[in-house]
């Protein structure tokens, strides 16, 4: 009689081998996600530590500042609009020319010349010096005051502005913690605007304040794309014509009327900052100077 077989065989062969595989999957498993959870883990601490370090180099330069003063009763610069001139002498780190009277900020263009202006949104967390460098106008994107690296950089002014141009447009970062220029994506809802309808912007030269009249979304535009609103390129405002046309477009692009105005003459703050919205997306807000009765 033929014996009957127990046990073994191929089937039995291919059971334990999977069996061995399960045994060392699994931990190999383990150790991957925990692998992904401390580099995950050591990213998140690396952000905060690297945030918290740049808010504090800005926290020390505002303490470096002055006493503010109230906004100046006339405009700067030989044109329409807001002037640009720093005002200080290059002789000298922080020596400023005789007609001027505003010194708030000279301590702290002494550490970098680059240094334009601050600006600040009262209530919120925009409050940040303001660089110039028109030679290389995105010098400051990934760089800090003092010139070292920064995810968060500066804002800064943009390359094509000029003494007189009438439009001051300021970039700045829209970082996930809320810093830099995040703030202006509140400016989407009505409620927001009516609690901070005023944006501070002092030049090195003089204090000023800003009526904000409107926030709009907008994107970076291709080349080929046509009939669009590039309000990056709206710089020179001392033509009438060029003026009108950007503030129709302003109008038309508004999520909301402010009831707030501007004629040819008036100087204009332009912040842009980065929107998800779409891709190259962005946010931006204009404001008017205010003038002193």
């Amino acid at each position: 009689m033929e014996e009957k077989k127990t046990g073994g065989g191929e089937n039995s062969g291919t059971g334990e081998r999977a069996g061995r595989r399960k045994m060392w999957i699994r931990p190999v498993m383990h150790a991957a996600f925990l692998l992904v959870f401390v580099v995950s883990a050591f990213m998140a601490v690396t952000e905060i530590v690297r945030a918290d370090r740049e808010a504090k180099a800005f926290e020390e330069l505002t303490a470096k500042l002055g006493p503010a003063a109230a906004p100046a009763e006339t405009k700067t610069g030989g044109g329409p609009g807001n002037g640009i001139s720093a005002g200080v002498s290059g002789d000298g780190a922080g020596q400023r020319d005789a007609e001027v009277p505003f010194d708030r900020y000279d301590a702290v263009y002494a550490q970098n010349h680059d240094l334009f202006g601050w600006i600040s949104i009262e209530g919120t967390k925009v409050d940040y010096p303001v660089m110039y460098t028109p030679e290389d106008p995105e010098h400051y994107l990934h760089r800090a005051f003092d010139g070292s690296s920064s995810q968060s950089g500066v804002p800064f002014l943009d390359g094509d502005c000029y003494e007189g141009c009438g439009n001051y447009i300021l970039y700045g970062h829209h970082m996930r913690n809320g810093t830099m220029f995040a703030t202006l994506q509140n400016y989407e809802k009505k409620e927001f605007w009516l609690e901070h309808p005023v944006i501070r912007f002092d030049t090195v030269r003089e204090p000023g304040e800003y009526e904000v009249l409107a926030g709009f979304y907008a994107r970076v535009y291709r080349k080929n794309e046509d009939a669009v609103f590039r309000y990056y390129n709206y710089t020179d405002l001392t033509d009438k014509e060029t003026f009108d046309e950007f503030m129709n477009q302003v109008k038309a692009a508004a999520l909301y009327d402010t009831g707030v105005t501007a004629e040819y003459g008036d100087g204009l703050l332009t912040l842009t900052t980065c929107s998800y919205h779409t891709s190259d997306g962005r946010f931006v807000v204009v404001a008017k100077r205010k003038e002193e009765p």
